[in-house]
């Protein structure tokens, strides 16, 4: 088992301070994708032109955070060619800044939907369910970082769980919007624009489980990946 302590226990202390920035960098990453989330749910939900031309530029600064961040880990293979941990370590980081990235890139979409729809104006069914949806990705990305931050993987499990409640209801919402679309054809553009936004938060919970895989794999060792819950937590109470 790892904890991050052990990253602040080699020989070489250059190598030290080198993972204690990858893994800065990589949650002030975090912290920025995060506020992009939550500042286009908000823009949508407020009709907030401008918060939602801001998101779509801020995504710029995810994009140049990512290459940076892969940049670094190159780096440190070339130079360290790290093994055990240390490689789980960069192998973990550099996946999941890739989903870090795409929700950067999801959060950007439900901003340019928004914007579709202030211009559309009347506000259309759905906005109760990307409220509620919107809160509930934007706690699992909130944990998952949280998870990687403290390297807890209890967390990061619950994140995955999550993941479940989230699809479910996007399924059910879209049935619903489907369903309203065809009692009243005057709505389908607007109802359409909602159904993207849906679509977009439900990839976001889907990147946040993702990263919350790739930490119980850096913690345990252990690929969870098209595993089930039950296979997850066994391996979670075994020792390393």
């Amino acid at each position: 088992m790892v904890n991050k302590d052990d990253y602040g226990q080699h020989i070489s202390q250059q190598f030290n301070s080198e993972l204690e920035e990858v893994r800065s960098h990589f949650l002030a990453m975090g912290g920025l994708v995060e506020k992009q989330v939550s500042d286009s749910i908000i823009s949508l939900l407020d009709a907030d032109s401008r918060l939602a031309q801001e998101v779509q530029e801020n995504d710029k600064k995810i994009n140049k955070m990512e290459t940076q961040i892969d940049e670094e880990l190159v780096r440190i293979l070339a130079r360290r060619q790290p093994a055990a941990s240390d490689l789980r370590f960069i192998i973990a980081i550099g996946k999941s800044i890739t989903d870090l990235e795409r929700i950067g890139d999801e959060a950007a979409k439900v901003a340019r939907y928004a914007l579709a729809l202030v211009e559309e104006g009347e506000s259309p069914r759905g906005y109760v369910e990307a409220r509620h949806i919107g809160n509930q990705v934007r706690v699992m990305l909130h944990d998952a970082l949280d998870a990687f931050a403290r390297f807890d993987a209890d967390l990061a499990f619950e994140v995955m769980q999550a993941d479940g409640s989230i699809d479910t209801e996007y399924k059910t919402a879209m049935r619903a919007l489907m369903t309203y679309m065809m009692e009243d054809p005057r709505a389908i553009s607007r109802v359409l624009n909602v159904m993207w936004v849906l679509r977009s938060l439900e990839r976001i919970g889907d990147h946040a489980r993702n990263i919350s895989e790739q930490l119980i794999f850096l913690v345990k060792g252990a690929d969870v990946r098209h595993t089930s819950y039950d296979q997850v937590r066994q391996r979670l109470s075994e020792k390393k």
